[in-house]
């Protein structure tokens, strides 16, 4: 229904929380907005984004569908906020009516940015890694950790995890939830422990060109896969052809950045690709990899996703003009 009215909701991430809507439906969004722009029922500016230093990173993502909405995201990445008591990740999202422009809700980034992420490292797990996978490690441990632990968790028969990161509290933090979880919970003494011991990968580390890479490819255990969500900047360059399939979120988004994640040539093809089922995988045993930017079809989705659940259960606060 077209919106005409000055009146919107405001979501804040506590509310988007109580939600309830679980990892898999998340994915399932995303795999239903990435058909819709298969038939061109879908329409995305590529990402933007700014790094002014100290590991800041400030991004927007602009997505219309044809279901009505035109959704806008910006988010701001600030390392130096724990200090200061606040999330790492700040940000807001602004749901617009497609026809008449008006704004139908306010929504909280955070939730949104943590759970799309984990999300569209789903879909491409769903097609690249071992259905058997029983170990995750990971490489930062901070939100994209914990999301990926949750959203890992449904989809394998996890039984360990392996967590390293540059601080212990956000480590413990993360051992603490997989072991509510059910699951043995280690703390790795090195980058490598972690990756020659995992059959999926997580990193997720400060997004910060001044890190010297630290991660080589050829630690990783045969048919591994990696969901590299911090444009590969832990990984050595020269180890990178270790892995048999790469994939990213978004070829036309790689071309236009003005710093490529990995190789060009290394690319089989993006996450359309895989879901269309355009990728031959092949089996030849070698660790395969999801690395990506983040990308405006996956705030959309689940950004969308939340905002009309919340708008069927009556939840969010009503702001009136």
């Amino acid at each position: 229904m077209m919106h005409v009215t000055h009146d919107y909701l405001h979501l804040p991430d506590s509310t988007l929380d109580d939600l309830g809507i679980t990892p898999g439906e998340a994915a399932n969004a995303i795999e239903e907005v990435l058909t819709a722009k298969a038939e061109g029922r879908f329409h995305t500016a590529p990402k933007t984004a700014i790094m002014p230093g100290g590991g800041r990173y400030m991004m927007s993502t602009l997505s219309v569908g044809d279901d009505g909405l035109t959704i806008l995201k910006t988010v701001s990445v600030s390392p130096d906020n724990a200090a200061r008591g606040l999330a790492a990740i700040n940000g807001a999202i602004l749901v617009l009516d497609a026809e008449t422009g008006l704004l139908r809700a306010v929504l909280g980034a955070n939730w949104v940015t943590a759970v799309r992420t984990a999300a569209l490292s789903a879909v491409a797990a769903r097609r690249l890694a071992d259905p058997a996978s029983k170990s995750v490690g990971f490489i930062g441990c901070g939100v994209q950790a914990r999301s990926h632990l949750e959203t890992f968790a449904e989809m394998f028969p996890l039984r360990r995890i392996f967590a390293y990161g540059r601080g212990s509290a956000n480590r413990d933090r993360l051992m603490s939830a997989a072991e509510a979880m059910g699951l043995e919970a280690m703390a790795a003494e090195t980058p490598e422990a972690a990756l020659s011991a995992s059959d999926l990968i997580v990193t997720s580390i400060t997004l910060d060109y001044s890190v010297k890479p630290f991660l080589d490819a050829s630690w990783l255990k045969p048919n591994a896969f990696a969901a590299i969500t911090d444009l590969a900047i832990p990984w050595k360059d020269d180890s990178i052809g270790a892995f048999g399939t790469i994939v990213v979120d978004d070829l036309e988004q790689e071309k236009e950045a003005e710093r490529p994640m990995v190789p060009p040539e290394m690319i089989a093809c993006d996450l359309s690709g895989l879901a269309s089922g355009s990728l031959r995988v092949p089996e030849d045993g070698k660790p395969s990899a999801f690395v990506f930017r983040g990308i405006a079809l996956g705030d959309y989705a689940v950004a969308a996703l939340a905002y009309k659940r919340a708008e069927m259960e009556g939840k969010g606060l009503r702001i009136l003009p």
